[in-house]
């Protein structure tokens, strides 16, 4: 399958693309930085910072850590980080949508493989 990979810059060191997306779904489902971190294949400290990155880069917070619970309190996406989920997927679908054609002649040029 042949699809593009969005990524969006916001000057030279920050950024917004499939990595950070796909890390708050993961804590939006998991409930926690430690969750998100281990059912992508990271490290805490590693998802922590991207999180961190995102938390400054923004007028809001996108993730929140979130007291008591059973398990002594975990994160969440707050409103903020899931229109900003919402914003990026629409992003996405246009950028594909708009590049259907090529992508698909695209696809023709490539070795197929069984």
């Amino acid at each position: 399958m042949v699809k593009p990979s969005i990524r969006i810059l916001f000057g030279a060191a920050s950024s917004l693309g499939p990595g950070k997306i796909a890390l708050l779904e993961s804590i939006s489902r998991m409930g926690s930085i430690s969750g998100a971190a281990r059912e992508m294949g990271m490290s805490y400290r590693r998802a922590w910072l991207l999180v961190e990155a995102m938390n400054t880069a923004f007028t809001q917070p996108v993730v929140m850590a979130v007291t008591g619970g059973k398990r002594g309190g975990g994160a969440e996406v707050t409103a903020f980080g899931l229109s900003l989920l919402e914003r990026y997927r629409k992003i996405e679908a246009k950028a594909a949508a708009a590049v259907a054609a090529d992508l698909k002649a695209l696809a023709k040029m490539l070795v197929q493989r069984e």
